[in-house]
């Protein structure tokens, strides 16, 4: 048996990602909010061509005081590129999710996006 130490071959494309993440403070005053939230996102967000994956859900408890537990939802959506995630914040059910849920629900988003 014949074992190659060749180098790899680093011209060849490696697919690429873009994620684009998003943290959800909802309005204490409103206990339904990360709920209405959640279901709002898979109602509008989900469908949107172009992701690679889709996931929203609440925040995961954790006995570590590295993981920030002070927001309530957290979505998590991957992109084959930044044109796709830009074509994403274009699309029309993106505008209604925000019309829907940023004025009435949400106190505060952080959003994190990265190659």
């Amino acid at each position: 048996m014949e074992i190659s130490l060749a180098s790899p071959d680093i011209t060849a494309k490696t697919p690429q990602m873009f994620s684009h993440v998003v943290f959800f403070w909802t309005d204490p005053d409103k206990p339904e909010a990360a709920d209405a939230v959640i279901a709002a996102g898979n109602k509008f967000l989900k469908s949107i061509p172009g992701s690679t994956h889709f996931h929203i859900g609440k925040m995961a408890g954790s006995h570590r005081p590295v993981v920030d537990q002070s927001y309530q939802v957290g979505l998590n959506i991957g992109f084959t590129s930044k044109q796709a995630q830009d074509d994403y914040q274009a699309h029309p059910q993106h505008l209604e999710f925000v019309e829907q849920c940023m004025k009435s629900l949400v106190k505060k988003v952080l959003v994190y996006d990265f190659e």
